[in-house]
């Protein structure tokens, strides 16, 4: 059974916990809060034997907590991760896992150097229906583009209207669009068709200075990735992936219920068999736990090993595609001071 602590109580830690017990293979141990009366509150929903903890220094260093999971203010996971570690834990991190490449690259090296796992959170990648469709796709020379719609209107864009400034908006906490939507279409993008040979992100910026929307070209070899995403604004759009002998569509990118092929010569629709768990998060849960409760075997090393370089090729990607759009975080300003 792997020992479960959480950082982070809001609605999509309640989820992931939900997703882990469900597989069975976690116990929820441990709840961090700023706040003891908000841990509490969070842990009295599933059993009474749970301990808490307002210093990170004490939850840590708890002896029987083997794994932590992290779903703070996208600027504090780094830190936490870090510390966590440190400590000798695996930390299973909430998409987007890290602010800046130089980030990701030291939890990778600091995973490796204490003998520990690092997860990036990104569940569309880790359904069932996400190799179902990988393995239905023809040769790379069969395909002629995509089109992956995310956009999703965040009821805290209305404090943003209001002058405000909620860490999802903030530069501060390394907030926008492309950090909490985009990553969904980018992960797909790049498992199914790799690293692209050029991007480029249209963004449009709001009052906060980050993305409230945008559009993304991916450019391969042999075709383009367009990728609409934003989160002052509702899509109702499927995303398509264009065969050269038809097309198929999939009703969302950040999870698969539907897809479903048309074949343009035979003039016939295809369902492809996929079903969807009804917690969207219990499949990445499940796998998390696969390879942390077989640390030597080969198969599941290699699993590990290919989500890591994902995660690096995606965060490199976020992180050259904000550049061009002149979306600047404190993040990057320390990394540009440790630099200096």
């Amino acid at each position: 059974m792997i020992n479960l602590g959480i950082i982070g109580t809001n609605w999509i830690t309640h989820q992931f916990v939900e997703a882990a017990l469900a597989t069975k293979k976690y116990d929820l141990v441990a709840v961090y809060s700023r706040s003891l009366e908000k841990a509490q509150e969070f842990g009295r929903r599933y059993h009474e034997d749970i301990e808490y903890a307002t210093d990170l220094k004490t939850f840590f260093n708890l002896a029987h907590l083997h794994t932590i999971y992290i779903a703070s203010p996208n600027a504090l996971h780094f830190e936490q991760a870090k510390a966590a570690i440190i400590a000798g834990k695996n930390v299973i991190v909430e998409k987007p896992a890290f602010s800046t490449p130089r980030e990701m690259d030291e939890i990778i090296e600091l995973a490796n150097l204490h003998n520990v796992f690092f997860f990036e959170a990104a569940r569309n990648i880790h359904e069932k229906a996400f190799d179902t469709i990988s393995e239905f796709l023809p040769l790379k020379d069969h395909i002629i583009g995509a089109n992956f719609t995310f956009m999703k209107y965040s009821s805290r864009y209305d404090a943003v209207l209001d002058g405000e400034e909620p860490n999802i908006f903030s530069p501060q906490f390394s907030g926008g669009a492309i950090m909490d939507l985009g990553v969904y279409p980018l992960y797909a993008a790049l498992g199914w068709f790799g690293v692209p040979q050029k991007a480029h992100y249209f963004a449009r910026k709001i009052a906060t200075d980050v993305d409230g929307i945008g559009t993304i070209i991916l450019r391969y070899d042999l075709f383009d990735v367009t990728i609409l995403q934003g989160k002052i604004g509702d899509s109702f759009l499927p995303s398509e992936i264009y065969f050269d002998n038809g097309t198929l569509t999939l009703n969302g990118i950040n999870s698969f219920e539907k897809a479903e092929f048309y074949d343009r010569n035979a003039k016939k629709r295809l369902l492809l068999p996929i079903t969807l768990k009804e917690n969207p998060m219990e499949e990445e849960a499940l796998v998390f736990a696969n390879v942390m409760n077989h640390p030597t075997d080969k198969n599941q090393g290699v699993l590990y090993e290919e989500w890591v370089e994902l995660a690096r090729n995606v965060n490199q990607l976020i992180y050259d595609l904000r550049q061009q759009a002149g979306i600047s975080f404190a993040a990057d300003k320390k990394d540009e001071e440790k630099n200096s």
